[in-house]
């Protein structure tokens, strides 16, 4: 993050605390909609403050079957913030918030990006799905890149390694056509997400 995308984070975040405070100490800022304005700021932030329990749990509290319902119930409570839907900005900010929080982590990205290569060996991808990358890097957020990727192996497989009991070892023989004529092997590489 450069300096100019910092100085803009300070001062969204600034201004949503600033008119909390305005708002509840006129009595206006109370219940789930003051919830809503401390969630939008503690999910902007790679290192909420204990502070942050009482809007962050009624935010994961949203949880519907359908997590495509989830993600509506979660943008309808930010909205209920008076300053979610004043800027372009701020619209992106409680998308990529309702999107990527709690989604990003390297537990989360851990347990959902497991591929499957020959349909036996799994690897963790090491791609960010785009819905992190859009809250990891919203103009508005501060959470220090997220995960980040740590390769642990590289592993060697033949395409059809199970197929009719053909193994890397063929030599270009019976199966080698199967591999797309070349009969040559394929390098993954695996790793896993480290916060």
């Amino acid at each position: 993050m450069n300096i100019n995308q910092h100085l803009k984070l300070s001062v969204i975040l600034l201004s949503t605390l600033a008119m909390s405070i305005a708002h509840a100490d006129s009595g206006e800022l109370t219940g789930k909609v003051k919830l809503a304005c401390e969630a939008i700021l503690c999910l902007s932030t790679g290192s909420p403050p204990g502070e942050c329990s009482p809007s962050l749990s009624e935010y994961f509290s949203i949880d519907f079957n359908d997590f495509s319902d989830t993600i509506q119930g979660r943008i309808n409570f930010l909205n209920l913030c008076p300053v979610s839907s004043e800027t372009p900005q701020m619209k992106s900010l409680v998308n990529a918030i309702a999107n990527g929080a709690g989604r990003c982590d390297a537990a989360s990205l851990n347990a959902t990006l497991i591929a499957y290569t020959n349909g036996l060996q799994g690897c963790i991808q090491g791609t960010k799905p785009a819905y992190c990358s859009d809250y990891e890097g919203h103009e508005y957020t501060d959470l220090h890149n997220g995960a980040h990727y740590v390769v642990t192996q590289s592993q060697t497989y033949w395409p059809f390694n199970n197929f009719m009991g053909g193994n890397s070892n063929d030599g270009g023989g019976f199966l080698s056509g199967f591999s797309g004529g070349n009969g040559q092997s394929s390098t993954q590489t695996c790793g896993h997400w480290v916060d």
